[in-house]
């Protein structure tokens, strides 16, 4: 029986992966890391309430067998240019260097579609650096989920992502070949493919929307 790992369990995509945790026979603790406290009653959750600036206060708490880190933020939320990059990029990294060092076997992270190390904007640029830092740890299983556009229900509202989902939900049918991986994804499924990852020996270690979405199917 494994401990699970969660960052971000209040977001879209963790919001599931702790759904499915929960469901999963796999797992007899999940360690779920958040700001504040939060009232969850299943018996396999240990809430850790998180200071996510001293993240050295909790090396003790970041132990265990697989990791999901599911947070992100927007420029909205975090209009401050260093605390987006912290959060962003310095953020995942610190935790994936902690789990590292404890030894944890796997570490599974919400990317973004075209993800790049090189990109002149700063959320492709920061989730792309983030993806080289990870694979550089050589933890012994990694999992770099790249999904398109996500369905779900927010809590927060996002009108320009509501707007090209509903566009790029007409435009699927023609998304064919290499354009599938522009499709729009629920976040139901990358969760679904994140656990999956973490409980089989897959060869892979990027996963486009497509083949999130594949492997979820298989």
């Amino acid at each position: 029986m494994k401990t699970a790992l969660l960052f971000g369990s209040t977001g879209l995509v963790g919001g599931h992966v702790l759904n499915q945790l929960i469901q999963n026979d796999n797992y007899s603790k999940i360690k779920i890391f958040i700001r504040s406290s939060i009232e969850l009653n299943d018996p396999k959750i240990e809430i850790i309430q998180t200071d996510f600036k001293n993240l050295e206060n909790h090396i003790e708490d970041i132990k265990g067998d697989d990791c999901f880190f599911c947070i992100g933020t927007t420029k909205k939320n975090s209009p401050d240019k260093n605390e987006y990059k912290r959060v962003e990029l310095e953020l995942p990294k610190q935790v994936a260097q902690i789990a590292k060092s404890n030894l944890v076997n796997s570490f599974i992270f919400v990317s973004s579609g075209y993800a790049d190390p090189k990109s002149s904007g700063d959320y492709l640029k920061f989730k792309g650096l983030t993806e080289e830092d990870l694979i550089r740890l050589n933890f012994p299983k990694i999992g770099i989920m790249r999904p398109s556009f996500l369905l779900g229900d927010r809590q927060e509202k996002r009108v320009g992502e509501k707007i090209g989902i509903f566009i790029f939900k007409l435009l699927s049918p023609l998304f064919l070949g290499p354009l599938k991986k522009m499709k729009p994804i629920h976040s139901e499924t990358v969760a679904k493919a994140m656990i999956k990852i973490a409980n089989e020996n897959l060869e892979k270690t990027i996963f486009e929307s497509d083949e999130i979405v594949e492997l979820t199917s298989s």
